[in-house]
């Protein structure tokens, strides 16, 4: 009996968007699955395109988030999982498209102890339907390499044996709503799941202007805080978790905090003394380098009086 599998998408205001990611969950070779679809409060047609869904094939379901469920994507995901049966599962964006092949090839990897699958996404321009970038998934040192972004997993990629997720004290944080899947990810592998790897492209990733990337690159303070708060909550974990990559990541935390507070100078933003304050707390916490905490100083004084000092963030 082919194992069942649990596709978990959560969607907010996606009407437009999710029906091809519907459609190509349809059109899976891989027959033995339910995609569960939880609505975090939409006010488009995105109900009326989901029951279209479900008349036409009962393996579709959907369901809106509790009202005792915290707003936002994470809760949805967590509900979905409650509500799934399949002993495999596969959390998804509602505006990703699965290749059709995409099911079939990663329970091909499966055997018995097999508790993780990850599958390679490839980043897609769908306004000109072109390929981008294929993700680079695979490493000797994945803890080390997708903490500092040498790798990239996404929330699609990985398809997660059940009896694995049930032993975690949780699942994905409601506390935070950025970088929520790298936060999940990171905590999943600090447990050394035994791993099988999909390296042929299995997922297209949509390129927009409103992704996290681009806000973070547009110097967005919101989201880059967010990613700071989920650097350091890991380095804590790391730290209890007894990771061997612990000092090089914390160097490597640092080198971030260094390029954002010189990124934020260069612009004239507001936030720099922030992002330097909270560097220092790291320094004086855990790595007690004040040669290095001493060059980064100079250089914001110097930046924040003459703006000259970049050599003093390399």
């Amino acid at each position: 009996m082919n194992p069942l599998i649990s596709i978990i998408i959560p969607t907010y205001n996606r009407g437009y968007l999710i029906w091809e990611t519907l459609d190509s969950i349809l059109n899976q070779t891989y027959t033995h699955w339910e995609c569960i679809v939880v609505d975090d409060g939409s006010t488009d047609n995105t109900e009326k395109i989901l029951l279209s869904y479900i008349e036409k094939d009962n393996r579709f379901k959907y369901y809106k988030r509790p009202d005792n469920y915290k707003k936002g994507a994470n809760a949805c995901r967590n509900y979905g999982f409650e509500v799934s049966k399949g002993e495999f599962i596969k959390w998804f964006d509602s505006d990703d498209i699965m290749c059709d092949f995409c099911l079939a090839e990663e329970i091909k990897k499966i055997n018995f102890n097999t508790e993780l699958v990850i599958s390679s996404l490839m980043l897609f321009d769908f306004d000109k339907k072109i390929p981008l970038k294929q993700s680079k998934i695979f490493s000797d040192n994945l803890i080390y390499d997708y903490f500092t972004g040498k790798i990239v997993l996404y929330v699609s990629g990985p398809l997660w044996r059940r009896d694995f997720l049930n032993k975690q004290a949780y699942l994905f944080d409601e506390k935070i709503s950025n970088v929520d899947d790298w936060d999940f990810n990171m905590r999943m592998l600090y447990e050394l799941p035994i791993i099988e790897f999909n390296k042929q492209a299995s997922i297209l990733y949509r390129i927009h202007e409103m992704s996290l990337s681009q806000e973070i690159k547009k110097g967005n303070i919101v989201e880059i805080t967010s990613i700071l708060n989920a650097l350091e909550k890991h380095l804590k974990l790391i730290k209890l978790n007894k990771i061997t990559a612990y000092k090089p990541l914390i160097k490597y935390t640092l080198s971030y905090y260094k390029n954002r507070i010189y990124l934020s100078l260069q612009s004239h933003e507001n936030y720099s003394f922030q992002l330097y304050k909270r560097m220092i707390k790291i320094h004086f916490l855990e790595i007690y380098d004040f040669k290095g905490l001493l060059k980064t100083t100079i250089g914001y004084v110097s930046y924040k009086m003459f703006n000259k000092g970049h050599i003093f963030f390399k």
